[in-house]
């Protein structure tokens, strides 16, 4: 039995993939960095020297990994209805996302926080510096640095479960992609389509990344070790 291919009335609808990738872009960029934000912030109060917010953070790291990412998203969509929050689709995903990846992301930096020397630290009290100074130039840096290819990959990892938002009739790539082979009846090109347009933005962020890299950490580039 031959297989009958048409992408042309598939690639009519390019405005409607372009744009539904433009969302999915802006999606994984703002979720990129508060994920990034509330991760760090979480690995710092889980080596901190308070016990019950040592826990608190514990406790959102385990409940996000051992849990469904679909499943947190209807968590987050359905209890802000239930407390009267009206927000947009867009708003919840952007949300939803950052709560994902800010669990990983902790996960991540407490490693790369562990792999500092406390010789180091040391070295940065016996210099005068402040507790954030250390935190800033011994510790969030170097550890940076050393997690960085990681992070970059939690992060197109990011970008590729965004695909999930659909489910919340956020307007997306994945949720065009849906629109589209339904209306044409060419679910096959379709997602086809969708699947070359995700290779692409994963390339376009691993590039991003990697020209961020070589900013962040010009050590790095001297040295000539991979990002």
């Amino acid at each position: 039995m031959g297989v009958s291919l048409d992408f042309s009335v598939v690639l009519e609808r390019w405005p409607m993939f372009l744009d539904g990738a433009w969302l999915t872009i802006r999606l994984a960029l703002a979720s990129t960095v508060l994920g990034f934000a509330l991760g760090t912030l979480c690995a710092i109060g889980r080596r901190g020297r308070s016990a019950w917010l040592s826990r608190l953070c514990g406790v959102y790291v385990e409940a996000i990994r051992n849990t469904p990412f679909l499943v947190q998203i209807f968590v987050v969509y359905f209890g802000l209805s239930s407390l009267g929050l009206s927000l947009p689709a867009v708003t919840v995903a952007v949300i939803a996302l950052t709560i994902n990846v800010g669990a990983y992301t902790a996960e991540i930096m407490r490693a790369g926080f562990d792999s500092i020397h406390k010789g180091q630290l040391e070295a940065g009290e016996c210099l005068g510096l402040s507790r954030a100074q250390i935190y800033w130039h011994v510790v969030l840096r170097p550890a940076m640095e050393r997690v960085y290819p990681a992070l970059t990959s939690q992060f197109v990892l990011l970008m590729l479960a965004s695909s999930v938002v659909s489910q919340i009739s956020a307007e997306e790539l994945t949720a065009v992609a849906n629109f589209v082979q339904s209306d044409t009846y060419r679910a096959f090109e379709t997602y086809i389509v969708v699947a070359l347009l995700y290779i692409a933005l994963s390339l376009l962020m691993r590039a991003g990344f990697w020209g961020l890299g070589l900013v962040l950490f010009p050590r790095r580039r001297r040295l000539g070790t991979p990002l």
